[in-house]
């Protein structure tokens, strides 16, 4: 057991009901009270009583989103000057409150820090293709946040998300939680828009940035007005929760791992734990899904939106693009200074993780290795996995309700001190198939236990096979890499062998057999004759079925959800998800850079044609394969949509017989029947 302790909300009873009675005081309207008259009774009436703020533990929407103060504070990052202009780096933070807070009342925040609110720029990408061919259609420039933006913000989120275009109060935080009695703050982050300072892709400065506001928000730091006047304030609790999707739902990951004081909650969505998991694997560069090329260089030139970004930042960019090193791909000192999992002990929070099991841009293992380094340091936590790809839970049609009813429960729970049972409430909310949700009291489920299941060497022409028994002999299986073809090419047709990937197949299941954590693949194999350093392996089921793979379409009718007012309803149209019948489907897939076998961080050169062990994780997932399904394994080297694309040819060869794949299933062995 670390030093870690549960930061429990400091607002005991007596000091809570006062709270009520100050809400109720500075809540009460000029004319709520009936004026005395003649004919008065001489038993008045008793007077009209003001809404509760505060009624069973939950707080109530009894305050005016459209009377809500505004205000814009540019917040001194102290210590940190990023841009080397002699001036601590700022950051503008836009804040939204209940117009009772000018008159006493306090209120605590929730936060949501991003870079991406003045939009961003057109960064090229770097190529992948190194055998020189870069063919037709591939996509080196790309605007990351269009492509993003409705899955972070919903269908009628603001697609260019500039200040100049549009009020920064988008998306459905101030139309739900302010009437409710919480301010709302979007903070704009370092080197980008309004602030001051420059990106670097995760480094400690930009982490400073929400960590300044929060300590803004308790006394610790100073604030400023357009005009230069210092502003406090005084209307703040000081207890401050964190939210966002992708980048803003790093950031509070980031801050978190500070364990600054005030900070009592977070809600990291489609989050990152460590850069180099985003950007590399095992030793080797990968892309995030859907951005072949991109890079921790790209992506902070991206963001660089601030005034005079590349006269002020222009150096620093070149030297993330020298040091982030994708030549060797190796976990460096550049990385490690972007990971928050060793200050997972420092986390004071407690933590609402939430991730799409279908997300290959922020993929699964970044919400898994956060989640269990936090149990492992008793943080209060819980977890919501759903069958979309890089997707805010809000947009569930289906689950909208029920995300808004545990949301509000969390947030009142730790920021105002409510003891609603929260935690006492099933820790786990998995949708193990399109629409189907079931609460579980952690995750992986529990009786989870893992199963290994051997490769066997195909025979006649056919492909390999997959089970419990250690095969006989020493058979070798080779393939040749190629690039050309993804690995849903590869992986389509098991009727035949591949001269590009080897298959091994387990027999149809008797039962629906789960796969709930991190699977884990071990593989005796030899390269030569070619420059390829990768080893796939894919996890497939096999099995004609309708299944989700993390499109979704927003249905016509708009659902409202809080307070509205002119250009901003309170209402959003919501998102079901697509499914596709297909053959099979890639239930999850890992990578290794082969001279990576010991410890990403250390390139060892191989000999050529001799044999080594390599053994490596996939990315986690919780997935049901159906009775009469087969699972499947499929080898291959290049992973065109991921790896880098290097001259094809490279031969592996495989000894299946000592070859495996654990899996953590449910039910542990027995469950295969």
């Amino acid at each position: 057991m670390s030093d870690f302790s549960i930061d429990l909300p400091e607002h005991p009873s007596m000091n809570r009901w006062k709270t009520v009675l100050l809400a109720l005081a500075v809540a009460v309207p000029t004319g709520a009270f009936p004026a005395a008259t003649a004919a008065a009774s001489p038993t008045p009436a008793p007077p009209a009583q003001a809404p509760e703020p505060i009624r069973d533990q939950e707080t109530q929407p009894v305050y005016s989103r459209a009377d809500a103060l505004t205000e814009t504070v540019f917040v001194e990052v102290a210590g940190v000057d990023s841009d080397a202009d002699g001036r601590p780096d700022r950051v503008a933070v836009d804040i939204m409150r209940p117009k009772e807070t000018a008159s006493g009342l306090k209120v605590p925040v929730i936060m949501e820090a991003s870079p991406y609110y003045a939009g961003g720029n057109d960064v090229d990408n770097h190529v992948v293709d190194l055998d020189g061919s870069d063919p037709a259609g591939m996509e080196y420039r790309r605007n990351k946040f269009r492509d993003l933006q409705q899955d972070m913000f919903g269908r009628d989120g603001d697609p260019s998300a500039a200040r100049a275009i549009a009020p920064p109060f988008r998306g459905y935080y101030d139309n739900y939680f302010v009437p409710r009695g919480y301010a709302i703050a979007l903070v704009e982050n370092i080197g980008s828009g309004r602030a001051t300072g420059c990106p670097t892709t995760g480094l400690p400065n930009e982490t400073a940035g929400p960590k300044a506001a929060i300590d803004w928000l308790n006394g610790r730091a100073k604030g400023f007005d357009a005009a230069g006047n210092e502003i406090r304030a005084d209307w703040s609790t000081g207890n401050v929760g964190m939210i966002g999707v992708s980048y803003n739902g790093t950031l509070p990951n980031a801050v978190a791992a500070t364990g600054v004081k005030g900070l009592k909650a977070i809600v990291p969505i489609a989050a990152i734990s460590s850069w180099y998991d985003y950007y590399r694997a095992n030793g080797g560069v990968l892309a995030p899904g859907g951005f072949q090329g991109e890079d921790a260089d790209v992506l902070a030139r991206y963001v660089l939106t601030r005034e005079n970004g590349q006269e002020v930042c222009g150096a620093l960019m070149d030297a993330i693009e020298r040091d982030q090193d994708r030549v060797t791909g190796d976990y460096s000192r550049f990385w490690h200074e972007r990971n928050y999992l060793p200050d997972a002990r420092k986390v004071r929070a407690g933590v609402f993780l939430v991730h799409g099991l279908n997300d290959w841009n922020v993929k699964t293992k970044q919400a898994a290795q956060w989640w269990n380094a936090l149990g492992e340091r008793g943080v209060a936590r819980k977890i919501w996995l759903h069958q979309g790809a890089h997707f805010n839970p809000f947009n569930f049609a289906q689950r909208n309700a029920e995300w808004l009813r545990q949301l509000h429960r969390w947030f009142d729970y730790h920021l105002y001190g409510l003891r609603n049972g929260i935690l006492d409430e099933p820790q786990a909310d998995v949708e193990y198939g399109p629409g189907q949700w079931a609460q579980h009291a952690t995750w992986p489920l529990p009786g989870t236990r893992d199963v290994r299941l051997r490769m066997s060497a195909g025979s006649g022409g056919q492909n390999g096979t997959l089970g419990l028994e250690r095969g006989r002999g020493r058979a070798v299986e080779s393939f040749v890499d190629q690039s050309a073809r993804t690995a849903e090419q590869l992986a389509e047709n098991v009727t035949a062998t591949d001269p590009n990937r080897l298959a091994y197949l387990s027999a149809p299941l008797a039962r629906d057999v789960r796969l709930s954590g991190t699977p884990e693949v071990s593989v005796r194999a030899a390269f030569e004759n070619g420059r390829s350093p990768y080893l796939t392996a894919l996890l497939v089921d096999y099995g004609t079925d309708a299944r989700a793979y993390g499109q979704v379409v927003y249905g016509t009718e708009p659902v409202c959800y809080g307070q509205g007012v002119p250009g901003d309803t309170g209402c959003a149209r919501l998102a079901e998800h697509v499914t596709r019948t297909a053959s099979f489907k890639i239930i999850t897939r890992g990578w290794l850079d082969v001279r990576n076998r010991h410890s990403a961080a250390r390139t060892e050169l191989l000999r050529e044609g001799r044999f080594y062990d390599f053994d490596f994780d996939l990315q986690p997932s919780d997935y049901v394969v159906k009775a009469g399904h087969r699972i499947g394994v499929v080898l291959l080297s290049t992973d065109r949509d991921f790896t880098l694309r290097l001259p094809a040819g490279t031969d592996v060869s495989v000894e299946p017989g000592d070859s495996s794949v654990v899996l953590p299933l449910v039910g542990g062995r027995p469950a295969l029947g």
